[in-house]
């Protein structure tokens, strides 16, 4: 614990312990927003390949590929990131290639950053690489596992998944239990690689960033440049105060937010935003965010189901809107998502924005203003009027998502 706080000293920044939360990270300077409060390698890290996509092991590039000839499962774009990755996937490649070829399909990576976690430590056990105070084993030990909280599935799930791991590195000294709880650990602890367009393309364990809790209401947020992590704060954060990123999606209804830190981070949260929404604010809130506008474009107000179920009641001027209104237009909503994105032609960008355009409209027609769900068709335009270059478009639809945030925020600050 000395050692580490030493390290991330240098940085402006102190491991702490705070009740009913555990270790934390604290600023011991002020940081202002932009500016980059923590950078970290991954311990361990995957790109995730799949039967439709696959990308370099080195840079998690996805063009000019070679698969490795041995193993037939990793693969690199050049000779510089096969070497960079050589010392580890040495052993990887030996131990995958002794498996049958239909085996080696199941190895997803999930199962591949398991391996390799086992394979660093070994490595840096027979100090064949180095070992550092944040590039240690010993973070990973140090992570709680929730293992008590997992269901029976789950459970059986890990134990097949340990079972696939034990089989690859063939060694007696692990057992299946060790593997186990490992899983859970990463699922609770590694992250999601993204590219610059929050693409998903990896998965690491980033020790130091594990530490970060969740809020709502975060003040950094974390990004990649390629596979190293970068924290940086979004607003001024003054010394003394807990650094802070989101776990998941932030907009969404304080209940819908619990609800998925609970089943994947078996934690409830108690940030200002969750403790500022009463029982009555989050009906409130829940029926903005996820529910219908008013019949009336001059009124702003949220609907609730009216008394005698017959629709959906305005709460600010009360004009009802019926439930076969609503119906039709989420039928009419969910046929253009399911049949017409489906049937469009790879690269036929023009015909996915016209598609989208009609979805959008629907969604003005039915959803409040700041709804998530046309919140997420806006911010698909966007990603590809951006992949077009229509960069004025893209503009228009970027102030339009940056608003449903802002309101999130404001609301709640």
């Amino acid at each position: 614990m000395e050692e580490l706080q030493n390290v991330v000293r240098d940085g402006g920044l102190a491991v702490s312990n705070l009740p009913e939360k555990g270790r934390c990270l604290l600023t011991t300077k002020n940081f202002h927003p932009g500016e980059v409060i923590l950078r970290q390698e991954p311990y361990v890290c995957v790109p995730n390949n799949s039967s439709t996509v696959s990308r370099c092991d080195g840079c998690f590039a996805s063009e000019n590929l070679k698969k490795c000839s041995a193993c037939q499962v990793v693969w690199y774009c050049g000779s510089t990131c096969q070497k960079s990755e050589w010392k580890l996937h040495r052993l990887e490649c030996g131990a995958l290639s002794r498996l049958e070829k239909e085996k080696r399909k199941a190895v997803t990576p999930s199962i591949r950053l398991m391996v390799r976690l086992y394979l660093r430590r070994k490595l840096q056990n027979e100090m064949f690489i180095p070992t550092g105070v944040t590039d240690s084993y010993n973070f990973v030990e140090s992570l709680v596992s929730h293992l008590k909280e997992l269901d029976e599935k789950q459970l059986v799930l890990y134990a097949q998944m340990a079972n696939l791991v034990h089989l690859i590195l063939q060694w007696p000294e692990i057992n299946l239990k060790e593997i186990a709880e490992n899983f859970s650990k990463l699922a609770c602890n590694a992250h999601t690689i993204c590219d610059c367009e929050l693409r998903p393309v990896g998965t690491g364990l980033y020790p130091i960033v594990s530490i970060i809790n969740h809020s709502c209401l975060p003040n950094a947020v974390l990004i990649f440049e390629g596979k190293s992590s970068v924290v940086r704060a979004v607003e001024h954060i003054p010394e003394g105060a807990e650094v802070s990123i989101a776990y998941i999606d932030t907009a969404g209804s304080t209940m819908t937010r619990q609800k998925a830190l609970k089943e994947q981070y078996f934690f409830t949260c108690t940030c200002t935003r969750c403790i500022k929404v009463g029982q009555h604010d989050d009906i409130q809130e829940n029926a903005i965010l996820e529910g219908y506008r008013c019949k009336d474009d001059r009124c702003n107000g949220f609907l609730l189901r009216d008394s005698e179920d017959k629709g959906f009641a305005c709460q600010t001027c009360g004009l009802l809107r019926s439930k076969e209104e609503v119906k039709r237009i989420v039928c009419e909503i969910t046929a253009i998502s399911d049949k017409k994105l489906k049937s469009t032609s790879p690269g036929n960008h023009k015909e996915v924005i016209s598609i989208y355009k009609m979805i959008e409209k629907l969604q003005m027609e039915l959803c409040h203003p700041f709804s998530i769900s046309l919140m997420r068709t806006q911010e698909e335009l966007l990603k590809i009027l951006m992949e077009l270059g229509d960069w004025r478009e893209a503009l228009a639809y970027c102030r339009l998502t940056i608003t449903g945030y802002q309101k999130l925020k404001l609301d709640y600050c």
